[in-house]
């Protein structure tokens, strides 16, 4: 029933790998990197409008951001966004917004998704959401959205899944052989020849009793300490509970702490256009491109003799490039970077 589904939007990285867009004070999760009008966190929220009522909507973000997000996502109940007073992975947010959906309705069915991603193809991916919330909300399983390759990528870790035979409760849901780290090139086109393999889209379904009974397991310390605090959940006490208690958590993702051990996994393949929109090469790939392979986003911008570059400006200041191949130009608030392609993860070096 849909008064049970919640959706939890993680929404606590900076970005780094698109400065000089974001920074700090603005990661990218906030930006119209797409400049379509809208910010990536808002795009995410609206993927999942008609699945999940947006009292149960859920954003798990830093204590600096708390306006931005409140300015962005206004439907969203202030009293669900939740601050963290420090980066600690994906492990302990997702217990501690688990054990707060837990004490609001202990019949919750959930799906977590980063809030920086992008989706082409908005209905096939909510079927598949609305498929696996179906499968979490009759069984005990978790799920995870596994997206079909398109290139032997390097950037992403793998799901390896078991197609030889489907779910009995739903064809498109088969269980998960093993989780794979990011691979080198040639194991990534090992991997791309194979139909087994999916890319981890980092997006999960589950039923709260499902996690909370998963972290219990396998995470019991961190699961006892949002336990013993949730007595203390929409009080004046919660925010210096939650800021005494939080620093003191493991930094570990969901992925090693819970997924690589729990049993009962399913994977629901994807075919939707999906990127996590996590470098300035992945935002060339699923942008517009004029026939030299250039994606121009701004409003004044002129090139020559320039082909598969990415040339992104927020100001309405006149831009020509000429004789570029393979490199980003962004331009933000007076700070221009020109770099290769191949060479952006050198990006944070430069700041």
């Amino acid at each position: 029933m849909k008064r049970n589904n919640h959706l939890v939007i993680m929404a606590g990285g900076i970005g780094s790998r698109f400065w000089p867009m974001s920074n700090e004070q603005r990661p990218k999760q906030y930006l119209d990197i797409l400049d379509c009008g809208k910010s990536l966190i808002q795009l995410t929220l609206d993927r999942f409008r008609g699945l999940i009522p947006m009292e149960n909507v859920w954003v798990v973000t830093g204590q600096r951001y708390a306006d931005i997000t409140r300015e962005q996502l206004p439907e969203v109940p202030v009293e669900n966004i939740l601050l963290e007073p420090a980066r600690r992975n994906t492990a302990p947010c997702i217990c501690y917004v688990s054990w707060k959906i837990k004490k609001r309705n202990p019949l919750a069915n959930i799906v977590v998704t980063p809030a920086d991603h992008f989706v082409a193809d908005t209905e096939g991916f909510r079927e598949a959401i609305a498929e696996a919330m179906e499968f979490t909300a009759e069984t005990d399983a978790i799920v995870t959205l596994g997206v079909k390759p398109t290139r032997p990528e390097t950037g992403y870790g793998y799901i390896k899944a078991d197609l030889s035979f489907s779910s009995s409760r739903k064809k498109n849901v088969y269980r998960v052989d093993a989780f794979k780290e990011k691979p080198d090139q040639p194991t990534a086109e090992t991997y791309l020849a194979d139909p087994s393999y999916l890319w981890n889209s980092g997006i999960f379904v589950w039923s709260v009793s499902t996690i909370v009974n998963a972290f219990r397991v396998y995470q019991s310390a961190m699961s006892k300490g949002f336990e013993r605090l949730s007595k203390v959940f929409d009080t004046e006490a919660e925010t210096a509970a939650i800021d005494e208690y939080y620093t003191t958590c493991e930094n570990i993702s969901v992925d090693y702490a819970i997924m690589e051990h729990a049993e009962e996994v399913f994977v629901r393949p994807i075919d939707v256009g999906w990127s996590d929109l996590g470098t300035w090469g992945s935002l060339l790939k699923q942008s517009e491109r004029d026939g030299y392979g250039n994606a121009l986003i701004g409003s004044n911008i002129s090139v020559f003799d320039t082909q598969n570059c990415i040339i992104h400006t927020t100001e309405n200041r006149q831009v020509v490039v000429q004789g570029l191949d393979g490199y980003i130009v962004a331009e933000k608030d007076g700070t221009l970077l020109i770099c290769k392609l191949t060479e952006e993860q050198r990006i944070k070096l430069f700041h």
